[in-house]
């Protein structure tokens, strides 16, 4: 089993390289905002409880966000891997990502940080905005995006840093060569078949 932990800024290019590592490594994504929405649409307890607390304006607590990464943890017992995207966002929940993966006989294998600065993240939404006029790319909510990025996420890395886990790839440049350095790493950091 591989798995690995995809960190980088809105715009930094997390969506393109997800996508391509999913294909390549035939891992299954699990990105926060993708299991709101699906509890949300299928009704379930955990969805009515996310939509109470997004109609309140109050960010969803920890606990409803563990539950759910556990559910989709436990429907997918024969993957050959995970991409987390989106968690952990905070060093507590990193600890907690290491215990769950740890109670399934398994590990996070790469932490991979996608370096973008701010101005060049800002450029390239401007572009997205321009081109695709993606809702979740109205200026405040990308700014509330970015702020959340790097005031408070971007504090998560010196947790996997300091286990040597930590691998930063330059966010800028020719997507393939991106990739091809991001592969490298993962192939390095990948456990050996039993």
């Amino acid at each position: 089993m591989l798995n690995i932990v995809l960190f980088g800024p809105p715009g930094a290019g997390k969506g393109t390289q997800s996508q391509q590592l999913i294909d390549r490594y035939q891992l299954v994504h699990i990105s926060t905002g993708d299991l709101f929405r699906e509890h949300i649409k299928k009704g379930t307890e955990l969805g009515k409880k996310v939509v109470e607390f997004n109609n309140n304006g109050i960010l969803v607590p920890d606990e409803i966000t563990i539950a759910m990464l556990k559910g989709m943890l436990d429907e997918n017992k024969n993957a050959n891997g995970f991409i987390f995207d989106g968690f952990p966002r905070t060093e507590a929940h990193a600890e907690t990502l290491d215990r769950i993966m740890s109670g399934n006989a398994t590990a996070i294998h790469a932490v991979l940080s996608l370096d973008v600065s701010e101005e060049e993240v800002r450029k390239r939404l401007q572009i997205r905005r321009d081109a695709e006029h993606r809702p979740d790319d109205e200026e405040s909510k990308v700014n509330r995006r970015i702020e959340e990025y790097f005031n408070k996420t971007i504090h998560v890395l010196p947790y996997y840093n300091k286990q040597g886990r930590l691998t930063r790839v330059n966010g800028i440049g020719d997507i393939s060569q991106v990739f091809n350095h991001i592969c490298d790493k993962v192939d390095s950091a990948r456990p050996a078949k039993a």
